[in-house]
């Protein structure tokens, strides 16, 4: 594992290097210049349409730069191919959305980037004015879905650098289907109340890197979705949030399973969650293995570790059934700090498929100054070093 964080971290910064490049030269499209008003209030989507096409056309490296000022975006779909494989989004202003929660009410994402080749997403604010759905959510009024923040599709060799997303409808950062994305300081806020906004969402994906970004909302700070392999999350600070997630899995009958993914050194303070594998509770080929969560702080946070196959909201769709997605090889290590609750360590399998190849080393979870307990069902593993709650697995 150490080898394959030396390989990720190399290649974000291979990808730093390409930002770097794109930003030294080549064509530089001001949208000021191109007649948008940092007003706040005059939508500035059409201009952006016209920058992407001059630089999605251009052979060499392209740069959109978006100035400081207040830019309203009603909405923006950028998609490729491109001509080129080198287009800087520079953001030193802001681009806020409406609030007015009709506007996005059918938009797949407010704004969004597809099938794209070397995109670079630099610095600036993005404001999904979201406080309006919310509260209709909150009110049990028939609401819109909600749209993401920002939404990256079928695209390789992305970086999302220094970006601060804000007040996102629903998820702020969806990955999916992409290969080589590298996001690192990036910074997420959203109230702990936010229904749905997930801070950073990654499906489908492979080779993606989460660096040194400190991320709160209503939702999991970081949920990781079916068929993806290869991701890295160093450095993340999680809280108020659901903590990082893996799942929910096993929605569908038939969906790809989730391989290879590393979480370390890393915060959660007063979060739902910490570290998190969950499933629903109905038949799937899904699968997770070979997960390692490691170096991780702990303050006050509610399930610290868990694995729930039992999931199902409402008690709809999949009552009294049994998930069929299989956990298998997930390795704790090093894991200390505080539980909001009595039980620290809990991992709810499913009786049909047990979590297999479970490994918990120098665990130490305490809940109101005595060492947290632990439960166990359908878990198989082992357990070294000091680990306190005494290990249950069989």
């Amino acid at each position: 594992m150490a080898l394959y964080g030396t390989l990720m971290l190399l290649l974000s910064l291979s990808l730093l290097l390409l930002l770097n490049h794109a930003l030294a030269g080549g064509l530089t499209l001001d949208i000021v210049s191109l007649g948008a008003k940092p007003d706040g209030k005059t939508d500035v989507s059409p201009v952006l349409q016209t920058a992407w096409a001059k630089a999605c056309d251009s052979t060499g490296p392209a740069t959109i730069h978006v100035p400081i000022g207040t830019f309203y975006v009603q909405s923006g779909s950028f998609n490729g191919p491109c001509k080129n494989n080198a287009i800087t989004i520079r953001i030193d202003g802001t681009l806020v959305a409406s609030s007015d929660i009709q506007v996005l009410a059918k938009t797949k994402a407010w704004i969004g980037f597809k099938d794209v080749n070397g995109l670079s997403i630099h610095g600036g604010v993005i404001d999904g004015k979201g406080s309006d759905i919310w509260n209709c959510k909150h009110s049990g009024n028939n609401c819109p879905d909600g749209a993401p923040n920002l939404e990256i599709t079928n695209a390789q060799n992305v970086i999302i650098n220094g970006l601060a997303s804000i007040n996102s409808q629903i998820f702020n950062i969806v990955v999916y289907g992409c290969q080589n994305v590298n996001i690192q300081g990036v910074k997420v806020s959203d109230p702990g109340d936010s229904p749905n906004t997930d801070g950073i969402h990654v499906q489908e994906s492979s080779d993606v890197t989460i660096l040194s970004s400190n991320i709160g909302t209503g939702d999991d700070c970081i949920s990781i979705g079916p068929g993806t392999t290869n991701l890295w999350i160093e450095s993340v600070t999680c809280g108020p949030g659901h903590g990082i997630s893996i799942g929910s899995l096993g929605k569908s009958a038939d969906e790809p399973g989730v391989k290879n993914v590393t979480v370390t050194s890393s915060t959660f303070t007063e979060t739902t969650n910490g570290v998190r594998i969950k499933s629903w509770g109905r038949p799937s080929s899904g699968f997770a293995t070979d997960i390692h969560f490691q170096h991780i702080t702990l303050e006050n946070v509610k399930n610290p570790i868990i694995i729930d196959q039992n999931y199902c909201p409402h008690d709809e769709g999949c009552p009294h059934q049994d998930s069929g997605v299989k956990i298998s090889e997930v390795t704790y290590e090093d894991i200390k700090g505080t539980s909001a609750t009595e039980i620290g360590v809990k991992f709810d399998c499913s009786p049909t498929n047990p979590c297999i190849g479970l490994t918990l080393e120098d665990i130490k979870v305490t809940y109101n100054n005595q060492i947290a307990k632990a439960s166990c069902k359908g878990a198989k593993g082992t357990a070294s070093g000091v680990v306190e709650p005494a290990s249950c697995l069989e």
